[in-house]
């Protein structure tokens, strides 16, 4: 039986694999998809530059295997509410575990040894791993060579930027679910004079939302230049 563990760090049910638009990593997608139950692996290294959506990939990893029965557990490494190294403790027993950002740990002893020996004692039991980190496998800096060593056992999958077509259809796409249309000129716009990271831009995507919703609106850019200017107000 799974450990009852009091906490789950930053869980996001909007987070899943119907809402990421893969684009140019379809490869990668799939594979995740069937990392819970189906992989011949038993580890997984995900890495990419920040912004491209590897949070949202361990998250909707962590929901697939809750749905198809199993122990899950996320916890991000980069959070300022960090817990200490001792979370780790137990988590051995959890058939997923999902560690965001582990290059964020990277130099710091206690946080190392107690990866390590969580990693020792988790493989021992069969179950699975996945961790994401910004940094290629060859660039990560961990003091302890064990760990490094080990993090690199099993399968590792990068995360490409999307194009700026791909972007645009992405947000399409995600505005389609919500019920409203983003037209290509507008869009264009948006990707060119705002964040491009994937997070930022579904928040400004809320925003849009909201804001044409409210004021019975079609999106235009003069509209969507009035609601870049503005705080939003959650």
């Amino acid at each position: 039986m799974g450990v009852q563990l009091p906490l789950q760090f930053d869980f996001n049910r909007q987070q899943n694999f119907a809402s990421f638009f893969p684009g140019n990593n379809q490869e990668t997608y799939t594979h995740l998809q069937g990392f819970p139950v189906n992989s011949e692996h038993q580890q997984i290294q995900l890495w990419g530059a920040a912004g491209q959506g590897k949070t949202h990939l361990l998250q909707a990893t962590c929901q697939l295997a809750s749905e198809q029965q199993l122990s899950t557990f996320y916890l991000a490494l980069g959070s300022t509410q960090c817990p200490p190294p001792s979370i780790l403790d137990g988590l051995e027993d959890i058939q997923l575990v999902c560690l965001d950002d582990i290059d964020l740990i990277a130099g710091q002893d206690a946080w190392e040894h107690a990866l390590f020996h969580f990693y020792n004692a988790h493989k021992n039991y069969g179950h699975k791993l996945l961790v994401s980190t910004s940094l290629a496998p060859v660039e990560l800096h961990f003091s302890l060579p064990d760990l490094k060593t080990r993090l690199g056992w099993g399968l590792t999958l990068k995360l490409n930027a999307l194009s700026d077509e791909q972007i645009l259809g992405a947000l399409c796409a995600r505005a389609k679910q919500r019920g409203f249309d983003i037209p290509d000129n507008v869009g264009q716009f948006l990707i060119r004079h705002y964040d491009r990271k994937m997070a930022g831009l579904w928040d400004m995507l809320d925003k849009i939302d909201q804001t044409t919703l409210s004021r019975q609106r079609k999106l235009t850019i003069p509209l969507l230049k009035q609601i870049m200017a503005e705080p939003y107000a959650d």
